[in-house]
């Protein structure tokens, strides 16, 4: 795995020196307000995780990119991001959790306090009004807090995980010239032993300011992470988060 990754970013490093991208220096800022819905469920074991109810959240998203035109330089982008969610849930099955036993039909409250910040090294392989593609790798960083607590017995567990998941990135976007339009699909994926991690984009942007010295863009669209993790911290979980999202971008 460690070598098709290095080959595929020596690979993209040798086509982007060729390839069009911007004549200067460009630095992107975003931020975006992400109302989700989360399934899925966690524990100290993989035999036996609990299944959770979670509430909907409205969380929030920022990023800034920079993209010089330097040959075989990466360009970077930091993307962080606020996951935390919580609920109650009536069991439906025994589980354990920090050493602590909770059964059948008890109400649990949860809270899945996660944070994920992506530092993203990619390639521009085409940049035009019509088309970009980039590619690049992206080291995402996971860091949260996982509670259960049954306040009827006052049983209550807490763990806390982090660590640096390495996943392969894209971005691609189409434009409609001289509408200020575009879409764009954007994510990043992992798949390596036990471990499945994705969270990818898709989304509609409108620029409505074009100037010298600031370009703004408006996004709506839809965010979808999914952290299926085994044995990290001694954290096992499986979590999606999903919904619509909306932003807003600004290119100096």
């Amino acid at each position: 795995m460690k070598k098709c990754l290095i080959a595929a970013t020596l690979g993209c490093a040798f086509f982007a020196s060729t390839a069009t991208a911007d004549t200067i220096a460009g630095v992107y800022v975003g931020v975006q307000g992400w109302n989700m819905d989360t399934t899925g469920s966690f524990s100290d074991s993989s035999s036996n995780n609990g299944n959770f109810n979670f509430d909907d959240e409205t969380n929030g998203a920022a990023y800034i990119a920079l993209e010089h035109p330097v040959p075989f330089l990466p360009n970077v982008k930091v993307n962080h991001t606020d996951m935390a969610t919580a609920g109650t849930t009536r069991l439906n099955s025994s589980f354990t959790f920090d050493g602590n036993l909770y059964t059948t039909q008890s109400d649990v409250y949860t809270d899945a306090d996660i944070v994920a910040t992506d530092v993203i090294f990619y390639y521009e392989l085409f940049d035009n009004d019509l088309i970009s593609f980039d590619v690049g790798l992206n080291g995402k960083y996971v860091d949260g807090t996982l509670i259960v607590e049954d306040r009827d017995s006052n049983t209550r567990g807490e763990q806390d995980f982090s660590g640096v998941i390495p996943m392969v990135y894209s971005r691609v976007q189409v434009g409609l010239p001289f509408t200020g339009l575009a879409a764009y699909a954007e994510g990043s994926y992992l798949s390596i032993d036990d471990h499945t991690v994705s969270d990818y984009q898709v989304a509609i942007a409108y620029s409505f300011i074009e100037s010298l010295a600031v370009d703004m863009t408006l996004q709506l669209g839809y965010r979808n992470a999914q952290v299926d993790i085994e044995d990290l911290d001694d954290v096992y979980a499986d979590l999606e988060y999903d919904g619509v999202f909306a932003g807003l971008e600004m290119h100096f």
